[in-house]
């Protein structure tokens, strides 16, 4: 499947064009921000509506994933719901249909900031994972190394033909891999933003996601 492949820590990873990150000699299948439930969440704060379509796409692009993958491991790296009674609120079919992608599979829902707590689905529910050489969490530590996090949605900004256009990006150094959020509304933070370039080395990778991943270096701010 279409994907940019490097290496981590000695371990080779491939960002894929969806925004998941495959680990294929561990069956691995990494994915970030879902923020399932997230249009029920805006309805009951009462903003403007949105199409109640989002968990049902993401969790047919994810399905989609790990068909093509066949991974039988899958970590979950925070913010999975809008928050934390999204997941109780989710339609019994949406339910059903996260326990499908469950079976037989090793599924592990690590902790993020709109989700702290365990959630009442099947898998594993974890603060981080450490999974040497490797470490999966959350929110990226900037002293750490070998590590895959998510939280910042980033994304690049180009222009083309005359236009401005964002897209969700990996983006990736020496140190660490922060991936794109996964889930459909999801917004995202500019990777030039200081909170994004004062974490990546200066040589940093953005990887382009889309049908087919494109690398280019990470932007600078103007």
């Amino acid at each position: 499947m279409s994907g940019y492949s490097f290496s981590l820590a000695g371990v080779p990873l491939i960002a894929l064009g969806s925004g998941a990150l495959l680990w294929p000699e561990a069956g691995i299948l990494c994915v970030s921000d879902l923020h399932l439930g997230k249009s029920g969440r805006v309805a009951r704060r009462g903003d403007a509506p949105l199409p109640p379509y989002e968990t049902r796409d993401t969790l047919l692009r994810l399905e989609a994933d790990l068909e093509a993958t066949g991974a039988r491991r899958i970590i979950c790296l925070g913010d999975s719901f809008d928050d934390s009674e999204a997941a109780h609120l989710l339609p019994e079919s949406e339910k059903l249909w996260i326990a499908r992608l469950q079976a037989g599979r090793s599924w592990i829902w690590i902790e993020g900031n709109h989700d702290p707590g365990p959630v009442s689905l099947g898998g594993s529910h974890l603060a981080e994972l450490p999974q040497p050489p490797l470490a999966f969490r959350h929110i990226a530590h900037p002293s750490a190394s070998g590590e895959v996090s998510g939280h910042y949605h980033p994304k690049a900004y180009l222009h083309l033909r005359g236009r401005r256009v964002a897209r969700p990006c990996f983006l990736i150094d020496s140190d660490r891999v922060i991936l794109p959020a996964y889930g459909t509304y999801t917004g995202g933070l500019d990777c030039r933003e200081p909170a994004l370039r004062t974490l990546m080395r200066r040589e940093a990778l953005a990887i382009l996601t889309g049908a087919t991943p494109q690398a280019m270096p990470m932007p600078l701010p103007e």
